[in-house]
Parts: C-alpha cells; structure tokens; sequence
C-alpha cells in the first residue's frame, strides 16, 4: 500500500514523477527556494502569487517573480486578479515565458487581496469565477488548475460547485486547501471536504492544509486517496520533507539530514539569495530562512537572537558555521 503511493501524477498533458508539490507561499517561493525543494524530489514547484495587473501594466516589476532555472522544471506559475481579459492576457505572458502550468489563485486569504476581489473573494463571485476560468483557458494550451479554499466561511462552503464548475470549463487539476476563507490558519484543515471532491471529480484533486510532516502527508494519503499532496509551511527551512516523504512512500527507512547537510543547505541558500538580490536584501531576504532553518535544534533562541545585527554575508556564513561547529562538538557528548 504504502509503495504503490509513490505514483506518477498526470495533470492534463504534463505528468509528474511523484505527487508531492510545493505550494505557492508569497514572499517566500521564489527561484532559490524551488531550486532546493526540486533537489529534493519535489515534482512540481509553484511561483509565489503574480498579479495579473502587475504583469501586463508594470512588467518590470514581476519580471524578477516569472525567473525560472531549467533544472527546476516543470514549473507552474500562480496568477491572481479579478478581470477575466486581464487574466487572460495574464496568462499568455505566462505561458509564453515557458511555464508547465498555470494556476489561478481563488483561495488566498489575505485581506489585501481579498479587498481587491482576488482570492478567496471569488469564492463569493462565481459567476466571476467562472468568466476568469473560461478566459484562461482558452488563452493557454498548458495545463490549467486552480486553487480554491473550501468556502468564504463556515456558512458557504461552496468548493463542490466552484469544482464541477472548473471541471466543466477544462481545468485539469483542483487543488483544494481544507479551510475556510474566515479559518485562516486557525482550525484544523478539513481533509474530509477533500477527500469528498477527490470522490465526485473527474479531474484530479490535490490536497493543501497541514502537510507539515511525511507522516501527515502518509495520513492525509490514506484518509482521501487523493492524487497529489501540496506542501507549503511544512517546507520552511525543511525543504528535506519532500525526499523524507518519499522514503515514507516508498517504504524506505525513516532519513534525516546531517548536520553538515544542513549546514551545507542553509549556506548554499544564502548564497543563491545573495546572487540574486544582491548583498543587502539578499541578506534581509534570507533572515526569516535563518530563523526557520535553526528551530528546535539546541541553541537556537541565542543564536536567532543576534541575526539583525549582522551586517555582512561574510559574518553571517561565519556565524552559520560556528553555530554548527557547536551543535557537533555537543553531540558527541550527548
């Protein structure tokens, strides 16, 4: 049971090698983090969020967020906006920059994008809903999905009708968080609503919401059967979930990374951040990584504590290592 849930995953024309995916996180998948989740095993990596607006009125500005290395391919890229023409014209560009897929974002619950009538807000508007599907897909070949919440709130959860109605339209994969608009991050996603549209979709159904471990995504497996599983805060700093997760899949023994591994990774990371931004916001950008990469290992609290105050990629890749330097002089008397 456990090996055949290591299986391709077919999203119309594109099929992937396993059916883990990386979620779009904004401000935080851009191209060195997918680099390091694809290194993993990671099937299929996804952009942050890219407004369609931005996109066709201020392309400079977005140019940097559509980026992409071969060697992280297939890639899908995620669009939000709330006219249809726009999203298509949108979409266009996308596919034309060599994306594997395009997504459209209907479940994001921040309240800046809400308040624009993005996101989850079209969960409210399908008639909207279903304009922007149609106008995408029929300006695209590549493989369609969308990403839907289950409702706005406890009271209106509509993700059923908003899914036959993408089916209908030729979108080829759902990808279906288990959480309501007004949940936020809350409650405990649903996976029974998921496990309930994998059951009357023909389309597959990808399932988001609290696959923060291998053995959560082996649970949420068994419990929906769903074709694939989209991993989004369980991958920061950890992008070793997603080869943890196949090793679970495959029935292999539990793996964990080295300290030097880690070590190895987090540098690396800041490099590619580094390179990419340059020195100062490469750095700015990095920090929040720092923090995730270093939880729960012993002296973290210390060492997180003194991260603002450097001011150099060179202090800060010192820093890295002597704090490893530590942790491995502490295991060998542990």
């Amino acid at each position: 049971m456990i090996a055949d849930q290591l299986r391709t995953l077919k999203i119309g024309s594109l099929e992937l090698a396993n059916p883990l995916i990386l979620a779009p996180l904004s401000g935080i998948s851009d191209l060195p983090f997918r680099l390091l989740a694809k290194e993993q095993g990671c099937a299929l990596v996804c952009t942050e969020m890219i407004s369609a607006d931005g996109l066709l009125h201020n392309r400079k500005a977005t140019e940097r967020l559509l980026q992409s290395r071969p060697d992280e391919r297939p890639l899908a890229v995620q669009i939000f906006g709330k006219r249809p023409e726009f999203m298509g014209q949108a979409a266009r560009i996308v596919e034309s920059c060599g994306a594997d897929v395009l997504d459209i974002n209907m479940g994001c619950p921040a309240r800046k994008v809400v308040r624009g009538g993005s996101g989850a807000a079209l969960l409210k508007e399908p008639e909207r809903a279903k304009e922007i599907i149609a106008e995408v897909r029929k300006a695209i070949s590549i493989p369609l999905t969308i990403k839907i919440r289950s409702g706005w709130d406890e009271n209106s959860l509509n993700f059923m009708d908003v899914a036959r109605m993408a089916e209908d339209l030729g979108v080829d994969a759902l990808i279906l968080h288990g959480r309501a608009r007004s949940q936020g991050y809350r409650t405990k996603s649903d996976w029974g609503v998921i496990a309930r549209a994998k059951a009357q979709l023909r389309i597959p159904v990808i399932g988001n919401g609290d696959l923060t471990s291998p053995e959560a995504v082996m649970d949420f497996f068994a419990r929906t059967d769903c074709a694939g599983a989209m991993i989004g805060r369980g991958a920061l700093g950890n992008p070793w979930i997603f080869r943890q997760t196949l090793n679970r899949l495959q029935g292999l023994p539990r793996w964990e990374p080295s300290l030097d591994e880690k070590e190895g990774t987090i540098l690396r990371h800041l490099e590619m951040m580094v390179e990419r931004r340059g020195e100062i916001y490469g750095m700015r950008e990095f920090r929040k990584h720092l923090i995730w990469y270093t939880r729960a290992l012993k002296g973290c609290t210390e060492f997180r504590s003194h991260i603002p105050s450097w001011s150099t990629v060179s202090e800060m890749r010192e820093r890295v290592h002597e704090f490893f330097q530590n942790l491995k002089r502490l295991s060998l008397f542990s």
